[in-house]
């Protein structure tokens, strides 16, 4: 039994051996570099935009009467059409408010019917050739006056009491409609909410924002180094982070004129036309990469841009030949995406170049 157990201890011994040396020298017949072949490919030369997909337009619906928020007839993602109803502001004054403006019409119906009597008496008179014609119509102006301030302060009070009233045959209602055919992207009121108006002195509570989503763009930003390499009308490829599967294209439309800074960095905004969205869903507020294609060139010689030394302003690379042996020979490139570049001359295709392990750093 003790002779098996040093017999297949030795076995193994042997073994081990052979395939250590085995390996050591093979590691020295290649020398411990690899091969990669030279193939041709195609290669893009983009710009990185970063932005989101947003509507052309999104307009924010506003009130013109203040109030409170008394019924909503749309809601978040229905669409509508110019001229649909949104929802119903119900005036609510303050007791002062409402007080001096009934106040106000009553002084504006007295104030008419004084003037009203004078007209009356000015035009029995002038009828007499009591007194001149100019007496009368100065009478009749500032009764027609009275007359204008009355309806005013009518139509004043009819808005605060009921909402709406009828000026000059418009009318002029409580009910906010719908600005533009669309979708609503948002609601920042709920019934019983308080409204202020938008007038001269004040942007006013904004109520909805409505926007056509058939008609979408991309929005986003370039960094100041590829900026200069764009130029409009440029084909741009855009990947939707929600929808990874999807291909979206587009043209370049704006680049800015002006920089400003993004986190530290100066960037450019841009802004591109969707052209062809496929089947995507898109929705307004998805963040996306925008790639701007500068140059594509197709069916051509690749190799790794790691494989290139440099050496008295020339570039160089090492091969293998058929026999094995190893020789460095110069090269012209072209066109480099940071990860494959183009070789114009010195290689075919075919070729197998020669990657060398990283050196090892060494310490004392």
């Amino acid at each position: 039994m003790f002779k098996k157990i040093m017999l297949i201890s030795v076995l193994v011994i042997i073994v081990g051996a052979v395939l250590f040396f085995a390996m050591n020298g093979s590691a020295k017949k290649e020398d411990g570099f690899k091969t990669i072949t030279c193939e041709r490919g195609s290669i893009i030369d983009k710009a990185l935009a970063v932005g989101n997909i947003v509507p052309r337009n999104e307009i924010a619906v506003k009130s013109k009467i203040s109030g409170i928020v008394k019924k909503l007839y749309a809601d978040i993602g229905d669409k509508v059409s110019v001229g649909d109803p949104l929802m119903d502001i119900a005036p609510d004054p303050t007791p002062l408010e409402y007080a001096e403006t009934k106040r106000q019409l009553e002084i504006s119906e007295v104030t008419y019917e004084n003037a009203k009597r004078e007209m009356d008496r000015s035009q029995a008179l002038k009828e007499k050739k009591l007194i001149a014609v100019q007496e009368y119509e100065s009478a009749k102006a500032k009764c027609d006056e009275m007359e204008l301030r009355l309806n005013l302060a009518k139509e004043k009070l009819a808005l605060l009491e009921k909402g709406q009233t009828k000026i000059a045959n418009r009318v002029v209602e409580n009910v906010i409609k719908a600005p533009v055919n669309g979708t609503v992207l948002a609601r920042n009121v709920n019934v019983g909410d308080p409204v202020v108006p938008l007038t001269s002195f004040q942007a006013g509570t904004e109520l909805m924002a409505l926007a056509d989503m058939t008609d979408l763009m991309f929005k986003g930003t370039v960094d100041e180094i590829d900026v200069g390499k764009l130029s409009h009308g440029m084909i741009v490829e855009l990947k939707v982070g929600a929808l990874p599967k999807d291909t979206v294209t587009g043209t370049l439309t704006k680049i800015s004129p002006k920089a400003h800074k993004d986190e530290g960095s100066t960037v450019f905004d841009v802004e591109i036309d969707l052209t062809d969205v496929g089947n995507a869903n898109l929705r307004a507020g998805y963040s996306a990469n925008a790639d701007i294609i500068i140059t594509r060139k197709e069916d051509i010689l690749l190799i790794p841009e790691r494989l290139i030394t440099f050496a008295n302003d020339s570039l160089y690379v090492e091969i293998q030949d058929t026999a094995g042996l190893v020789t460095q020979i110069a090269v012209e490139t072209g066109l480099s995406d940071g990860i494959n570049i183009e070789v114009t001359e010195g290689l075919s295709e075919g070729d197998l170049l020669v990657e060398r392990p990283p050196k090892e750093i060494t310490g004392d």
